[in-house]
């Protein structure tokens, strides 16, 4: 078999077979294939596509390209969450504990950010104390008496995943259905859970910019996870402005905790406790997604998400005072004030220009490679919708360093726009996919 001609065949439109595609992925991660090569098929890939049949066989190589985690030793069926990346989004911190407080085992392994969109990691290890790598054993005995354990991801899920997507990062191949599809599914597939849920972003802040777009995406990753023997849905939500009123690590913690208090902003708080309820739908701990969501809702009320919020911090060596006391988490030394430049309303608040940002205020990554500064990051005190009159404080900017808090300051003058006219409510929750 020939890397140059199965490069030729995929670049002129050619459907690859199962042994072509299995061959240029254990062979690129083992390293007989050379980056450029690689990167030559990507290219290929971008432009001309794949089919179903073909996504399907790749995102199968890439899972089974390291270890495929088996969590049968976890009573009950294991729910996964996964969401496409977006600004603000710190719905697993919510969700989890909640689906966990109703009986569904909450058996994680999450990734950290790169780029604009955060990573559930970097936020868990901005509380004190808290440790995101835990032995196998442990793991399985805490999802078991605890219900929750969120852990980062091993080097030995989907090795092939992690050096192809490092490869399309730096070759702008990024977005691409099937790619995005084999990338996201293969780590979800080799994770070991029983059910799938995905929280498809749709917007300026997300991959996917149209409803369109998001819902094609969604439905190969259903189709794929339910070819696959795990039963998938997707949800698809609305990521044109950030969510909440947080962004970046130690602030969205903050507001995470504030949400299972029940004094949350209403966007976060609902789209948590939606994605709660499909959760517990998935776990078969409710006969419907309606059921399930009026679970979660009583397990915000009642306090019961709380306490699980509070377990999975004893269990993995955080500091719990963090839960009354959130000064215990990193404070940022400089904070800066965007102010409204006229009387209006907020008519847009750009996400991925927000999220831009926050990455310049050390609260996101530029490279695999830098360092996160968990205190930095953006808090608004007005969003979408809401009437400002010139000089009012829109956001603040918070970091460790004066040049990154300014820098962003000025990406987001050019983020926020204000109108004479109040703009229509975009809706956040938009589809369901089964």
């Amino acid at each position: 078999m020939d890397t140059v001609d199965i490069i030729v065949k995929k670049r002129d439109g050619g459907k690859l077979d199962d042994e072509e595609i299995r061959y240029m992925i254990m062979r690129y991660t083992k390293g007989d294939i050379p980056d450029y090569q690689m990167s030559a098929f990507l290219m290929a890939v971008y432009f001309k596509g794949m089919d179903k049949g073909e996504t399907t066989v790749l995102t199968d190589v890439m899972k089974r390209s390291g270890d495929v985690v088996d969590l049968s030793c976890i009573n009950g069926i294991k729910v996964d969450k996964h969401s496409t990346g977006g600004v603000g989004d710190k719905t697993t911190l919510i969700a989890g504990p909640l689906a966990a407080s109703c009986g569904v085992p909450v058996a994680k392994m999450s990734g950290r950010g790169l780029g604009f969109t955060g990573g559930t990691i970097d936020k868990l290890e901005s509380i004190p104390g808290f440790k995101v790598s835990v032995e196998r054993e442990n793991f399985i005995e805490q999802v078991n008496t605890k219900g929750i354990a969120i852990i980062g991801q091993t080097g030995h899920i989907a090795p092939a995943d992690k050096k192809i997507y490092a490869l399309r990062d730096v070759t702008g191949t990024v977005e691409n259905f099937s790619l995005i599809t084999s990338s996201i599914m293969s780590k979800k597939l080799a994770s070991g859970s029983d059910a799938i849920l995905l929280d498809v972003k749709c917007g300026s802040g997300a991959f996917m910019k149209t409803q369109k777009d998001a819902e094609k995406l969604a439905s190969m990753m259903v189709d794929i996870g339910n070819m696959s023997g795990k039963k998938t849905m997707a949800v698809i939500t609305d990521m044109d402005q950030p969510l909440g009123r947080a962004v970046g690590n130690a602030m969205e913690v903050k507001e995470a905790i504030q949400v299972l208090k029940g004094q949350g902003e209403h966007d976060i708080t609902e789209l948590s406790v939606y994605l709660a309820g499909i959760m517990i739908y998935l776990g078969q701990k409710a006969a419907t997604v309606e059921a399930g969501i009026k679970m979660a809702f009583h397990a915000l009320r009642n306090g019961r998400g709380l306490k699980k919020f509070k377990d999975l911090i004893t269990a993995q060596g955080g500091v719990l005072d963090i839960i009354d006391n959130t000064d215990l988490l990193p404070s940022a030394g400089v904070s800066l004030d965007f102010k409204a430049y006229d009387d209006g309303y907020i008519n847009k608040i750009d996400a991925m220009r927000i999220g831009i940002a926050s990455q310049h205020t050390g609260a996101g990554r530029f490279t695999k490679d830098d360092d996160i500064d968990f205190a930095a990051g953006i808090y608004f005190y007005k969003k979408t919708g809401a009437e400002v009159k010139r000089g009012e404080v829109i956001c603040s900017v918070y970091g460790n360093d004066v040049k990154k808090v300014k820098k962003a300051l000025e990406e987001i003058k050019s983020a926020v726009k204000i109108t004479r006219e109040k703009p229509e409510q975009r809706k956040l929750i938009k589809k369901i996919v089964r």
